[in-house]
């Protein structure tokens, strides 16, 4: 295993997929710059509290099969220590594979490491996060894609199971169930209660009422954590000249921010061209795209209720409110979720009621170092 240390090697690590997806058409490359700020120890936090490394296989022909990254992030709270690989690609052959999960498994074991991860990222969870087993289709802006034996690579290794991610779409101009506008209405009799587009003139405030409602929502899940009003500003302006504004809503009881419904245009739809640059030409291209191509498709990022207004009837009412709004433009086609993990069956509900069904499926493999040790999956939230 050759580490990645030179800008060549890093050259060659971001080009080694190309000639597994040669042809496969719904492959999208990556664009550069996003796997690159992964593993740079300026734009990446991770590097405060973890460490990575990242390396190329060649075989005996000095030809590129394959690549890896393996990482240790002290806040991964789990049972075990347990670190994470990712950005894993490979020829079809499983002798390949096992030295390379054979590698990391021992760069992990110096680290202290009982478990490994995979293929997760070496940051959030709405990046890079698992491995695709069912809905070969052109991937969501950030998420993985691989060919289908990746799974048999995996599993032959050893890795088992921790939990599935599951992705639900549907029909934009598909009709809500009744049972979301009774519930709506019962809300909407409350003049307590109101729900509000975001502003892109005024993202500090609407960033205070994202971060009061995660805070609330998720951050007393496994290992989640309280995000700051600061992270939150900086998120909005990156994501601010991709932004519609017609698809992030708040909902409110008085002044106090209790929902929110986060959705974006899928910007791999105009990043497909791009063959994974983003420099000033790039640039011009993407904006011309944006401003006179197609997007019909739209994904859904976050969506929360805090828990005191929880089974209220908040979910429904915040979702035909958008829902007026996003169904009267003709520029969306598809509606699809970022995953959403089997460990959650309160959100995997939301999403059959709304009427979304299963568009692809992806796995989090977790592989225990001592054989002899029982696994456990994920464990299942509020239960």
């Amino acid at each position: 295993m050759h580490e990645v240390k030179t800008k060549e090697d890093n050259r060659l690590f971001l080009e080694m997929p190309i000639a597994i997806y040669k042809n496969d058409s719904n492959w999208i490359r990556p664009l550069d710059k996003d796997i690159e700020d992964v593993f740079d120890t300026a734009k990446n936090k991770f590097f405060k509290h973890g460490e990575c490394s990242r390396w190329i296989l060649f075989d005996n022909n000095n030809q590129i099969v394959g690549r890896v990254a393996a990482f240790i992030n002290k806040k991964y709270k789990q049972s075990q220590p347990t670190g994470g690989i990712g950005f894993f690609e490979c020829i079809n052959n499983q002798q390949a594979a096992h030295f390379i999960f054979d590698h990391c498994k021992q760069w992990l074991l110096q680290r202290g490491m009982e478990a490994m991860d995979g293929p997760i990222n070496f940051g959030e969870r709405d990046r890079w996060w698992g491995l695709l087993s069912e809905g070969f289709d052109e991937p969501l802006y950030c998420m993985n894609y691989n060919p289908p034996y990746y799974k048999t690579l995996m599993e032959s290794y050893g890795f088992e199971l921790f939990f599935n991610q599951i992705c639900y779409g549907m029909k934009t101009k598909d009709s809500l169930q009744e049972k979301f506008f009774i519930r709506h209405n019962e809300v909407a009799h409350d003049a307590a209660f109101s729900a509000k587009m975001i502003d892109k003139n005024r993202l500090d405030q609407f960033a205070k009422d994202f971060a009061i409602v995660y805070n609330k929502a998720w951050a007393s899940h496994g290992d989640n954590k309280q995000i700051d009003e600061r992270t939150v500003v900086k998120m909005f302006e990156q994501m601010k000249s991709v932004m519609d504004e017609t698809l992030i809503w708040f909902a409110y009881y008085h002044t106090d921010p209790i929902a929110m419904f986060v959705n974006l245009p899928d910007i791999n739809q105009y990043f497909k061209y791009l063959n994974g640059r983003f420099g000033w030409l790039q640039k011009i291209q993407f904006v011309i795209r944006q401003k006179f191509g197609k997007c019909r498709r739209c994904v859904g990022l976050v969506f929360g209720v805090v828990p005191e207004h929880q089974g209220k009837g908040v979910d429904s009412y915040l979702i035909v409110e958008a829902a007026k709004v996003i169904q009267k433009k003709v520029k969306y086609e598809d509606y699809e979720m970022q995953w959403i993990g089997d460990f959650n069956p309160k959100m995997m509900n939301i999403a059959e009621n709304l009427g979304a069904h299963p568009t692809r499926k992806l796995i989090t493999y977790r592989y225990l170092f001592d054989r002899s040790l029982e696994f456990k999956r994920h464990p299942i939230i509020g239960v």
